[in-house]
């Protein structure tokens, strides 16, 4: 019996992190100001801890969908699969070359490009285990996890680049 209803579990989930987070800070804070000096050296690696540990749970939280979407996604040792009702297909992230939201479609789709010759892979933002793509967009170098937020609250039905590894357009041509 849960005394909990679904969609608060799932919330508490989204941001489980943060949650943990926020608790590793309160015992390092009662380290600190409460026993004596010898547990405040722990109690300040706790406090830092804590705090790495919210501000990743805030981005992982934001990044986090529904996963009620079609398909599933996997990400092994920098290979992201992409397993569709219809389609689907396999990148490697050291091939990839561009990755773009494309919200012309519904729901928007991540749209990861290998090379020039090779098809697209299209994924669902909303696919099951998507959340595992925040991890392996974070390794992509130069990317700018606060533009994928900002483009991902976006409400405009286009397509929009967020990431690519050499650019292919012009310096002076802005993505955006």
């Amino acid at each position: 019996m849960s005394f909990l209803r679904q969609g608060a579990r799932d919330q508490l989930w989204r941001w489980r992190e943060a949650i943990v987070g926020g608790g590793l800070m309160g015992l390092g804070l009662w380290l600190v100001a409460g026993p004596g000096f010898l547990l405040a050296v722990p109690g300040y690696a706790a406090l830092a801890g804590g705090a790495a540990l919210i501000w990743l749970g805030v981005q992982r939280a934001r990044f986090r969908g529904q996963g009620d979407g079609a398909g599933a996604v996997q990400v092994v040792e920098g290979q992201i699969t992409y397993f569709g009702p219809l389609t689907g297909g396999t990148v490697a992230l050291r091939e990839l070359q561009r990755l773009s939201l494309d919200r012309q479609m519904f729901p928007a789709h991540w749209r990861l490009e290998p090379r020039d010759d090779e098809t697209p892979l299209l994924i669902p933002v909303n696919a099951a285990g998507s959340e595992a793509l925040f991890d392996a967009f974070a390794a992509l170098p130069g990317l700018r996890t606060e533009r994928m937020f900002f483009e991902l609250r976006k409400t405009r039905h286009d397509a929009v680049v967020i990431w690519e590894r050499a650019p292919l357009r012009p310096a002076h041509v802005l993505l955006h």
